[in-house]
């Protein structure tokens, strides 16, 4: 069994991480905060992003922050009644606004009982000195996770999808959090139009370097009514098959830094909005082919990172 598992996985998983620290089941339980985006106000957004900014699966805007996460605690106190929470702000960026909002929504559901930690997804050009200040505070009294959107270190790349920031403001604002001691997990893409496998495997070694907590390995999805899914179906670009990305995303794993905890390896796209890859909407087939295969070939995360 791998180090860092409690079933057959061969990579740093989240439970594991959480069941070690916490010593009991913990649940992120994911909000919408109504907070917009400073590359859409500034531009276009990233061409990928769909209209809820990464919130398809977050909490309805229409509710308050607290009627919104009692509604999935509820459920999940049903079969877990002594779990423990983690407030996940998800949908768009969550620090652009004044510090004093920030206040108000993150310490209105902080407060709830059972709650251990908040967990804040952003952009690295979107945490301002004074957001940092308050973030320092805040990392002092509970479990404060930073959730940073790089998708890929290749600066054309990042042009082409439009991030709206370098990768030296990304590298810049992790060495911040980092010196503050604040957790930083890094979202990326496999996928993206123009990139070769060595390109993506060049993106985990970086990220090695950076010292970050954990990481969200995305396949990219090609979204209606997304300047991606319009120039999709306009000019069509290779979509890895299934077998592609279950290959790569393997050889990431290897070269991976074994304590960095893998939150997540492969998405949860909307049905009714998804152009492709179809094969993404059995995600837990996707899982467990990987299991399969890092299996088959005696393979965990880590085995070459000293290497890379």
């Amino acid at each position: 069994m791998f180090k860092y598992s409690l079933d057959n996985k061969r990579y740093h998983t989240l439970n594991y991480h959480f069941k070690n620290k916490f010593g009991k089941k913990v649940f992120k339980v994911s909000l919408n905060a109504n907070f917009s985006c400073p590359n859409k106000i500034n531009g276009k957004g990233c061409i990928f992003c769909s209209r809820l900014g990464s919130g398809d699966f977050a909490g309805n805007v229409n509710k308050d922050l607290v009627t919104q996460f009692n509604e999935v605690k509820d459920i999940m106190k049903k079969k877990w009644p002594d779990a423990y929470y983690i407030a996940y702000f998800q949908a768009n960026t969550n620090t652009f606004a004044p510090v004093s909002v920030l206040k108000e929504k993150y310490e209105s559901v902080l407060n709830l009982p059972n709650v251990i930690g908040i967990d804040i997804a952003t952009r690295p050009d979107s945490i301002s000195e004074e957001c940092l200040e308050y973030l320092k505070e805040l990392n002092e009294r509970t479990n404060l996770t930073i959730e940073l959107g790089l998708q890929s270190m290749h600066e054309d790349t990042l042009k082409l999808i439009r991030r709206g920031h370098t990768l030296k403001q990304f590298e810049e604002c992790v060495k911040k959090l980092k010196e503050n001691n604040i957790n930083v997990v890094v979202h990326i893409i496999n996928g993206l139009p123009n990139e070769t496998k060595e390109m993506m495997l060049e993106t985990v070694k970086y990220l090695n370097k950076l010292n970050i907590d954990g990481i969200k390995i995305h396949m990219l999805h090609v979204i209606k009514d997304t300047d991606l899914g319009d120039l999709y179906l306009k000019e069509p670009f290779h979509i890895l098959t299934k077998e592609e990305y279950i290959d790569i995303v393997i050889s990431q794993l290897e070269l991976l830094n074994p304590e960095i905890v893998i939150h997540r390896i492969t998405g949860d796209p909307k049905k009714e909005d998804l152009i492709e890859p179809t094969w993404l909407l059995k995600k837990f087939c996707v899982l467990n082919d990987i299991d399969k295969e890092m299996k088959r070939k005696n393979t965990y995360q880590g085995k070459y990172y000293n290497a890379s």
